[in-house]
């Protein structure tokens, strides 16, 4: 993996689980970038606007960062991480507390540029 055809952005902070975040980032691995947006702007889960957000951080930084063609563009990876837990308390029965935990997220995408070979066509000798 060469690093002058990859673009990556991250966002350490995502408001959601991490298997929420996961089902909606691994939806939009191996798809062209035209394909994964449009998939995410009609996706009903709320998390989808957030993986918009970073995949066309991404796009901005494969254009302007790399000089990459954004029509040869798929994406390549978006991986899902642990980030921090907000830890929350609510009073129960006979003066106890249970914890509530609100989980973070980071999410990394990774876009690679297709490589578009031209066909080389042998021509023929005639004899």
């Amino acid at each position: 993996m060469s690093a002058d055809n990859i673009s990556i952005a991250k966002d350490n902070t995502i408001r959601v689980s991490q298997r929420k975040l996961n089902i909606v980032a691994q939806s939009i691995v191996k798809l062209g970038v035209n394909a994964a947006v449009n998939q995410l702007k009609f996706n009903k889960k709320r998390i989808s606007n957030n993986v918009l957000k970073v995949l066309n951080s991404a796009i901005a930084n494969a254009e302007n960062n790399k000089q990459l063609d954004i029509d040869n563009l798929f994406v390549k990876e978006a991986f899902v991480g642990k980030s921090l837990t907000m830890k929350r308390w609510r009073p129960r029965a006979k003066g106890r507390a249970s914890p509530i935990m609100k989980p973070f997220s980071r999410l990394t995408i990774v876009l690679e540029e297709k490589k578009v070979e031209l066909k080389k066509t042998k021509k023929k000798e005639v004899k």
